[in-house]
Formats: structure tokens, sequence, C-alpha cells
């Protein structure tokens, strides 16, 4: 007997993987073989190690591709590290760590940890966003869209804190406080870098209709791009030769426009409002605004605060003068950053109107009633004929909207238009770990870009990380540079990139990561791209996603590849979920420091189980390298893929890695043992366990195609099961050399180790990683095949359920009856007349035609009563008399030896029991004594 240990099997494989350079792969440019890209997203090196995240997300991965690899494909399959961010910089403020020593550590434990899974990466590939070779590209691709227009530098808000004299991100910010000093953090104009995403706006919308994603996915995208049709309206600011021009979808509505609401960081305002009676009011209202979440503004449910400015604009059709308010809910980076007001029309304006005594208009009279505002207690917001619109008046404001529109357009005062919600990519950073924005500012050039023979444009290493300001700042040797258009003294930018650049064009670079002259080949990467396969968290549907996508066309638009669509296919995992200590009454879970109590310290409350995400805050992860330990990465494999399908949240359990480990270790021995019982002859039972083992090679084929690995897993062990009934009740030893091959291949994807391990033991050549998937035989997967391999089942069933039932243990003797001749003949007509119609009564007569089914009328109503209640309970397909009974004399020995008793077979009408009258075509009666 082989020995289990499968810490030593994983430990062997994973360096004859790697010695052999098995999963570095080549461009086959002749296509002789058919390609396949599979990815998971990059991860960031945090230094904390994997996490069952990451566990679940690269098993899911690796299935996945060990499959396509043995089907043929010349499979791409890299890895590499978003190893710019945020936490090395904090790292660096506050351990007086070294970021790149930092995060190159961080790296090497994770490769490692990554290793143990026995991930299948091509290694030879990897890439990492803080290797100059690598961000010397960013600054490349900011280069070409800075000569293209698509980079511009433009104000705009940012979170600021004052003590710490640095920009924070959103995720920095909490309830208004910076997460490091807890001071309160204000919103300051800065002067930042942006890629004109919005430029591509359409075709990203056009383009989420060619791939293969969840529609939740292309929803949330489409959202974030928001489309809209309608018009541009000018309205001209009293006492000023300029106009604020505001996006309508609403031009019917222009007449009932009663007053506008800017931004109160919108930078008109604070000029208007400068040495005006308006000056303190409106600071003390802007800094109140400024401390809310900017998104959280926009809520339909925020109360709507504003004040009165004392500036007017004119309404471009009425030329009334409206007055102009600063209002929370709107925001500077959307749209003009104002908006029209119609009270009437919209809630939001009459919520804010009645709040400030501000005179409502209607200008839409619903077609079956008359409003008065006076009794209005909200606005109307549904179709109606217009009023109080002058020319325009008794007409459908349907149709208002183009008539209004053309009109403004003759005038001079708006035009029709499309307006996306989508903002331009603001991807400066006042921050260090990042890759620095190849700009030189020059006194007498002005802004100068990096000559392309200059980059990459490196970090410096002089740098002081006291937690105030830029980094950046404190390097004398980085900031001054010499102008490359005119020799003079020279600033460079001192901003870095958006982290997001590094990873919207990375899985471009794993095609060809030795390209010098360009970020990559066309030729390669035509023949990789695009990714077929992509994996990773719903968390990055928008921004990740969506900046991958942009990139993608940018870069095709640069002549760099051919295709649209960086990601055809997406898979977004569901998260893994833990019970966890929950109080209902205070309606919040324990943390970390409490998670042993009983009860709620708030309240007393005894706490329950509830299944909640797995957290550090919490205290509730499970760290999957222990998993490892204690009972192998083929084990922990096996349950992240058991336990729920890949798109599903996965509810973690200690029996399910119990479970798992149990299965992987029986199987083990199963596979490694040879039968003690081997015959010449076939039976029956052997051609059925190729039935299901051909059965199951389809099933789980399909299943690994459409990534429902759970499913596959299912189907596995359910003929891993049968296989060792086989096994045990003697074998014909081709058919379970067949079987145990077969069954080891189909297992691969999913255990990696322990099946390299089988095939050596068994004297199998080459590695079965290399091995070619199995094909089935569809001569066996025939409608008899099935009905025979269920009809086993069911009678097996139903002898537990009348043992189950009849409380015996011991049986004498087991009786099987078969029906009579005349059931089949009425059974097969039955089908047929099913197929034709439902109608009972039509049936019944049809059937009470033939002769030899008259006398058993009684018997037929109540069948066919049954039949007709469920229809799909009842097979489709039925053997003779004569035939089911051979099936049950052949497996009668089977059955004997399973239940230690005398079994017997006859027909109904060689049998004098009372019971013999139930059988059934298919369904036999049984009697137990």
């Amino acid at each position: 007997m082989v020995s289990y240990d499968p810490q030593k099997i994983e430990k062997k494989w994973q360096q004859k993987w790697e010695a052999s350079n098995i999963f570095t792969v080549k461009e086959d440019l002749k296509k002789k073989k058919n390609k396949y890209y599979v990815l998971e997203m990059y991860p960031y090196p945090s230094g904390e190690g994997l996490h069952m995240g990451h566990l679940r997300n690269y098993s899911i991965g690796d299935v996945f591709t060990r499959f396509k690899r043995m089907c043929g494909y010349n499979i791409l399959y890299p890895m590499g590290y978003d190893s710019f961010g945020l936490p090395a910089e904090n790292a660096a403020i506050d351990q007086n760590a070294n970021p790149e020593e930092w995060t190159n550590a961080n790296m090497k434990l994770m490769k490692e940890q990554q290793k143990r899974i026995g991930l299948s990466y091509d290694w030879s590939r990897m890439i990492y966003s803080h290797d100059p070779n690598y961000y010397k590209w960013d600054q490349w691709f900011f280069l070409k869209m800075f000569d293209r227009s698509l980079a511009y530098r433009q104000e705009s808000y940012v979170n600021w804190c004052p003590s710490c004299a640095t920009v924070l991100a959103n995720e920095q910010v909490q309830s208004g406080q910076c997460w490091r000093c807890n001071s309160e953090v204000e919103q300051k104009f800065l002067t930042q870098w942006f890629l004109k995403i919005k430029d591509y706006a359409e075709e990203l919308l056009d383009g989420l209709n060619k791939v293969n994603w969840p529609e939740k996915v292309k929803i949330m995208q489409r959202n974030w791009i928001g489309r809209s049709e309608g018009s541009i309206i000018k309205f001209p600011i009293v006492g000023e030769d300029r106009t604020i021009d505001i996006f309508t979808t609403r031009a019917d509505t222009l007449f009932g426009a009663t007053f506008m609401v800017f931004a109160p960081e919108h930078p008109w305002v604070k000029t208007w409002v400068k040495s005006t009676k308006y000056e303190k009011d409106f600071e003390k209202f802007y800094d109140e605004v400024m401390r809310q979440d900017k998104f959280e503004r926009t809520d339909i449910e925020v109360i709507k605060k504003g004040m009165f400015i004392g500036k007017y604009t004119i309404n471009p059709m009425t030329k009334e003068e409206i007055p102009i308010y600063i209002g929370n809910f709107v925001i500077f980076e959307y749209g003009a950053g104002a908006v029209m007001a119609v009270p009437a029309h919209d809630q939001r304006d009459f919520e804010f109107a009645k709040e400030y005594h501000i005179p409502i208009r209607i200008v839409i009279q619903p077609f079956d009633y008359e409003l008065n505002v006076d009794k209005m207690m909200r606005s109307y917001e549904g179709d109606g004929i217009l009023v109080n619109s002058e020319e325009f008046n008794g007409i459908e404001n349907q149709t208002a909207m183009n008539a209004i529109t053309e009109k403004l357009e003759q005038i001079g005062m708006g035009f029709a238009t499309i307006n996306y919600k989508l903002r331009d990519w603001l991807i400066s950073r006042q921050r260090y770990w990042g890759c620095p924005i190849p700009i030189i500012y020059c006194d007498d050039c002005g802004i100068v870009p990096v000559p392309y023979e200059d980059l990459p444009v490196e970090l410096p290493k002089d740098v002081k990380f006291t937690g105030k300001g830029n980094p950046l700042q404190t390097s004398e040797n980085f900031i001054k540079v010499i102008c490359p258009n005119c020799g003079k003294q020279g600033m460079r930018e001192t901003d870095t990139m958006d982290t997001f650049v590094d990873s919207a064009w990375y899985f471009f670079r794993f095609m060809d990561p030795i390209s010098k002259e360009l970020p990559y080949r066309k030729d390669i990467v035509d023949y990789w791209g695009n990714v077929d396969q992509y994996i990773g968290g719903i968390e990055h549907a928008i921004m990740h996603l969506l900046y991958a996508r942009f990139f993608t066309k940018v870069a095709r638009d640069l002549g760099l590849h051919s295709f649209d669509e960086p990601f055809q296919r997406l898979l977004t995992q569901g998260m893994i979920n833990k019970a966890h200590p929950y109080c209902p009454k205070c309606n919040t879970f324990t943390m970390k420091t409490d998670v042993h109590d009983k009860k709620c310290k708030r309240c007393g409350t005894e706490y329950i189980l509830k299944s909640v995400k797995m957290s550090k805050s919490l205290g509730n992860t499970v760290d999957p390298l222990s998993i490892m330990d204690e009972y192998g990465a083929d084990a922990a494999r096996f349950f992240i893929l058991f336990g729920a399908s890949p798109e599903s949240g996965l509810e973690w359990s200690d029996e399910g890695v119990g479970f798992a480990n149990k299965f992987i270790k029986n199987t083990f021995s199963m596979l490694v043992d040879p039968p003690e019982i081997t015959r010449k002859e076939k039976t029956i039972r052997d051609t059925l366990v190729k039935y299901i083992l051909n059965k199951m090679i389809k099933l789980v084929t399909n299943n690994f195609e459409k990534i429902s690995i759970r499913d596959a897993v299912n189907n596995i062990i359910q003929f891993t099961s049968e296989f060792n009934k086989y096994k045990n009740e003697g074998v014909v030893e081709e058919i379970f050399e067949e079987c145990r091959e077969k069954l080891l291949l189909i297992l691969h994807p999913i255990i990696p180790h322990i099946t390299e391990e089988i095939w050596e033991i068994i004297d199998k050549k080459g590695f079965i990683s290399l091995a070619s998937w199995p094909s089935y035989n569809k001569e066996l997967l025939t409608l008899e095949n099935d009905f025979k391999w269920k009809l086993i089942n069911n009678i097996l069933d139903d002898i537990n359920n009348i043992k189950t039932v009849m409380r015996k243990e011991e049986l004498d003797k087991i009786s099987i009856i078969i029906a009579d001749e005349w059931k089949y003949r009425f059974y097969k007509l039955l089908l047929s007349l099913i197929n034709e119609t439902k109608n009972q009564g039509e049936i019944i007569k049809t059937l009470m035609q033939k002769d030899y089914l008259k006398p058993h009328s009684k018997f037929i109503s109540q069948i066919i009563t049954k039949v007709l209640k469920n229809v799909g309970k009842y097979p489709k397909f039925t053997l003779t008399t004569n035939e089911e009974y051979k099936f049950f004399q052949d497996i009668k020995s089977m059955i004997m030896k399973k239940y230690n008793c005398e079994v017997e077979i006859l027909i109904e009408k060689d049998s004098n029991a009372q019971k013999a009258i139930q059988s059934l075509p298919g369904k036999p009666a049984i009697i137990i004594t």
C-alpha cells in the first residue's frame, strides 16, 4: 500500500513542474494549435499574504486553464503584481521601510504562496508595476495621449488634509476625517492631469454588446457611462458677457425654470460672493458641504440645503431674470456644475423651492386633470400639454422637446446633444509610490513633455517620508531638470499616476513582456489577444474594467493591435462568507476582540450565528496556508471549488474541508490499490459502468467549458462513488484501467498534485498536466443504457425505503415482479397519445377502443390520472417484458450480494402475490420477507 502524504507529494510535483518548465508557452504564429488566454486580475502584494479570496480566484482560473491545456489549446496563463500603491508609502512613513524593498519582499512571499497552491502559471512572463521597464510604457502611453490631446491639465477638487498637508484618496476619508490624524478633511482646488475617456464614451457603450460578460456588470458600466439625449441651453449671466451652458433632458420644461442652482465649489461662485453680504454665509455653507461625500450629495434622499448668492441669470426663452442659488445636491464635476431648476416638474427642485419660498410655475398640464400650483403637494413629472409656454402652448410635451430645442438653435441659445455622466479620468496622485508623470514645467516653454528617448522617468531614492506633503517634492535631484526645448532650468511634475493606469494595459505586456521598442509587438498581441477568459471580483466592475477598455481602444487607435475589447469573457467570483456572532437587537456583528463573548456588550442580548463576508476586522478569516499545512493544497482547492458555483457566495465550513480531505484520501487509495477481485466475463454491470463513465466525461466537459466547476465536482464525486462500488464488486481489468485512467484525467485540473503522483505510480508516461483530455463514446450514451442505469438505482432506492418502513435489518428474500406484457404495450401507446393531447377523456376513449385493454379499464384510468399529474416523472423509454426480465436476471447476483439474501425475479402472470398487480413498466413490484 502506497502512503498518502499530500504535503510531500505537492512539494515533489511543484519542483518537477518548475524544473521542466512545462507551463512555459510560446506564441504559435503559424497557428497549428488554437490559442487561449486565461487571466486573473493581478494582485496587490500587501504583505499579508494570500487570503481565502485569492485561493478561490486562483483555483478557479487554474482549473479552467488546466482543462483548456488538456483540450489541446496553446495556453497563455501568466501572473504578475500590481505593485504600486499607497500601503508601501504608508509602511515607509509608519515603519521607516524602503517602499521598493518592502514591496519586493511582499511579492516574493506571495509568489511562494501561489506556487504552493499548484498554479500552472508561466512565471517567465511575470511583470510588476514598479519595474522601470514596465512603467516606462505607462509614461509612453501618457505622452502618446498628450500628443493626441487625450491628456490635459485642469483644476479639480481633491480631499485635502491640512494637518498632513497631503491629498487623500476617497477611501482614506473616514466620516469626513483623515484616516491618519483624524483632522477634518477639506476640499481643495488643485491643477491635475486628466485623460479624455469621455471621448470614447459611445464606443465604450457599444462595445458591451460584443463581450460575454455578466449582465449585471454591463448594467453597472452602462449606468456609469450614463448616456442621455437632450439639449444644451445657454443661460446668460446678468452683468457678464458669458453664459452657463446647462444640459437637460427636459427642454419641454424650460418656460418653468424659476431659478438656477450652482455647486458651491463652482469657481465662479467664490468670485461672485467676494466682498458681498453673502460671503460669510457662503463660506460657512461651503465648509459644511465640502465635508460631505460628493456621491452622497446626489442621493435623492439627502436633505436639500442651499442659499441665494445675489446673482441672476436670464432664461433664454422668457428673457426674465431668475435667481442663482447654490445647493448641496449639485456637484461641480457633473455637467456644467449647475442645473436649471423647474420646481413644478422635478421633485428635488420642488422640495428646494418650497424650502426657500421660490416661485413655482406649471408648464405641463396632465391630459386628464388640471394642476393648481397652490394645491400641489409634489411635482408633476409625467407627460401632458404645454401651458404658460408662449408659442408652444397646446403642444404635447414630448413633441415640444424637439420644437423648443430647434427654436433655441435658431436664436443661438442652444442645441440638441448627447450627454454622458462619465467624467474624464483624473490620474494625478500626490504620492510617491506610483509612476511619475513625464512632464516638465518651464517658465519659457510652459508644459513640456519628456522626450521619448529619456523614458523612463524613474522614481528618486533620496526622498523623505514625513507623512506631510508629497515625498517627491523633497528630492531636489528629481525636481530640478533641464528643459529639453530651451535648455533652461525646469521643474518636473511631482504628481504620480493613478495605479489604475498600471492595470489598464498590463494584460498586453504579459503577451509580449520582452518588447523593447514598443510596449508590445502587434503580431504577437494580435496572436494572443484578446483575453479569452478574465477572472476577478465584481468590485472592479466599473473602474478597472472601464479603464482597461479605454486603454485598449486608445492603443488600437495608436496601431498597436487590431481588436476592440480587452476581455472577451468575464467571470466575477462571489465572496467567501462565514458564520459569525451577531446581535439581532443592535444589528451588529462582534468585532475581533469580542469574538469569544456569548452576549452583546452593548445590550446583553445573546449572540446568534449569522453569515457574513470574511473580514480581518471581524476576526472571522481563515488562513489558507493553515488549511494547506493540515490537509494539503489539493484538499484546499477541492473544497473551495466544491463549496459553491464560482459566481455565488461561498459559505465557509470546517466540515466541508474535512470532507474534501477524506474524499481525496479515499480516492487516492481507490486508484492506487489494485482491485481484489477480477473476472474475465463481461456483464451488464460492466456496460453500465462504462456508460456512467462516458456520461460523466460529457457532463464534466460541458461543466468546465461553462466554468460550472461545482457541478463538475458533483458529477465527479457521483462517478467516483459508483466506480468504487464496481471495484469492490469485482472488475474486468481492461474496464477498470480505462475508468481509472479517465477518472484521473478528469480529476487532474482540480487536484493536480495527487493526480500527477498516481499517474506516475500506475506507470503512465510524461506529466498528466500535459496529457490529453478524455473524449466520450457517444454510442454508449443511449436511451437504453440511461434507462437501465436509472432502473438499477430506482430498484435499490425502493428496496431501501421498504426496509426502512418495515424496520427490518436482515432480509430473507426479495421478490421482484416484472409487469405483464399488456402493460408495456399500454404504456407505449399512452406515451404516444400524451404527445398528441393532454386531454384525459380523449386518451381513455382511444385506449378503450383496444380490445386487449378493455378488461383493465379501472386500472388504466388510475394510471392515466397519475401519469398526467406528473408527466416528467415517468420514463419516455421502456424495455419489453422479456428485456426487463433479462435485465433483472443479469443484476440479480449484485442485489443478492448487496442485501445478503435470496432474490427471485418473476413476471406478474407467474406470481400469486396480491401486490403483483402494482407492477409497471420500469417499476417492478417488490415484496420483502
